[in-house]
């Protein structure tokens, strides 16, 4: 079961960012060899590039980074060739990235993070950078790691239910986006763990929205 220690990724020699926060949150922070050591037992599905994740207590982005890294390290091995490729299968490893995290700063510090991990990636590929690119992983980001308490499901300033978007490849270039409450999600397939991946539609409650479809490159410029 989910407890509210936190899986954070700080830097070796500031591994604690308060006491305070250790005490309200049980901030725990994660080296890391064992980030590598946990995510080398499933590694099979660290390298399949839709393959799904989620930390339910993500912190500032220990394990997702990582993840995120090794996805990538594939898109490269098999798409660099193309940057249209490139681009699509790197959205796509993306979008399979989840994580509820119960501090705002957080929260938004792991967004910001894994934006700065695929941004370096992509610009030490290619010399013209896309913003269209860039701008479709930020959106997926803000849509992906929600600030939330992953034990009650809600927003903890807001009390709003956490609402997750599922993204799938369509048609080659387009992304289809369909919302779930987060409670339903957990609740159907009966297990709430880091490593979640649920392809199976019909495990999982009705969409509460469901959006048309829309280019990879386009996701900022027409989802709300």
């Amino acid at each position: 079961m989910p407890t509210r220690s936190k899986n954070t990724s700080i830097p070796k020699e500031n591994q604690i960012k308060s006491k305070q926060r250790i005490a309200d949150h049980g901030e725990v922070f994660t080296n890391e060899r064992e980030v590598n050591a946990m995510l080398d037992l499933v590694k099979q599905e660290t390298e399949r590039i839709d393959s799904r994740f989620l930390e339910p207590a993500c912190g500032n982005g220990n394990f997702l980074a990582e993840v995120l890294r090794r996805k990538l390290a594939i898109v490269a091995k098999k798409y660099s060739k193309s940057q249209v490729e490139w681009e699509r299968y790197a959205v796509i490893a993306v979008s399979s990235i989840y994580g509820v995290e119960i501090l705002k700063d957080n929260a938004q510090e792991c967004r910001d993070r894994l934006l700065g991990i695929f941004t370096s990636w992509y610009s030490s590929a290619y010399k013209n950078i896309n913003n269209d690119c860039i701008n479709s992983v930020r959106f997926l980001l803000g849509r992906n790691i929600l600030h939330g308490d992953a034990l009650n499901f809600t927003n903890p300033e807001t009390g709003e239910p956490i609402i997750f978007s599922e993204w799938s490849s369509v048609n080659g270039s387009m992304m289809k986006r369909r919302d779930f409450v987060f409670r339903f999600l957990v609740e159907s397939v009966h297990q709430f763990s880091l490593f979640n991946d649920q392809g199976d539609a019909a495990a999982i409650d009705e969409p509460v929205k469901d959006y048309p479809l829309v280019h990879f490159l386009k996701l900022s410029e027409s989802q709300i």
